[in-house]
């Protein structure tokens, strides 16, 4: 049986795919349950307000998933500042209604501690929760790095689970970070591996 696990670029089509399942991977965690108490609405949800993460990610970013929509990885390319989504305050509103302020919460402590030199901000690395402990982390955590190191970019990204994946992939810790009555997050940040530099760097 064939197990390699292959990876393609995304295209607009899979944003409804995307989200739904990093809604899955998310839904069980700390910072699900405490950005939406309610477990009944909890998916619903959190598909919803990360479908507008993934549509902002396919203009100012890269998604990449295995070919079988059981894992991705959503990034922003942060050169330079980039916007908010169109609309994000109603479209959060929308999505979210009366949990919209926790939303803003973890938006704005994640934003404090984004690096302000050019990096690449690996937002969600997501497994659906049928297909982990396969290989499939490791492959599109793999990839991802294969194209930062070729133009010199360290990667920053913000954890809840799997430290020791990403500390295995070259990923530090720093300043741990506690939402208001809520769970601890883990911002990782990793330093560019000058020996996988097989086109130039960017200058």
């Amino acid at each position: 049986m064939d197990t390699t696990v292959r990876i393609r670029a995304a295209r607009r089509a899979d944003k409804d795919s995307i989200a739904a399942l990093i809604a899955d991977a998310l839904q069980p965690s700390s910072v699900a349950a405490w950005l939406v108490p309610d477990p009944a609405t909890r998916r619903r949800i959190l598909a919803d307000v990360v479908g507008i993460w993934v549509e902002h990610a396919m203009f100012f970013g890269d998604i990449y998933l295995t070919d079988d929509l059981t894992a991705a990885a959503v990034g922003f390319r942060r050169y330079r500042p980039i916007p908010a989504p169109a609309n994000y305050p109603a479209r959060l509103a929308d999505a979210a209604g009366p949990h919209s302020d926790r939303f803003d919460l973890l938006h704005q402590a994640l934003a404090r501690q984004h690096p302000t030199e050019p990096h690449y901000h690996l937002t969600f690395l997501a497994v659906a929760p049928p297909a982990q402990q396969a290989g499939r982390g490791k492959a599109l955590l793999a990839h991802h790095h294969s194209r930062v190191d070729r133009v010199g970019l360290p990667s920053w990204t913000t954890a809840t689970a799997a430290l020791n994946l990403y500390a295995r992939y070259g990923y530090t810790p720093r300043a741990e970070l506690t939402l208001p009555d809520g769970p601890t997050l883990y911002p990782m940040r990793r330093n560019p591996d000058p020996r996988s530099n097989e086109w130039p760097l960017n200058t």
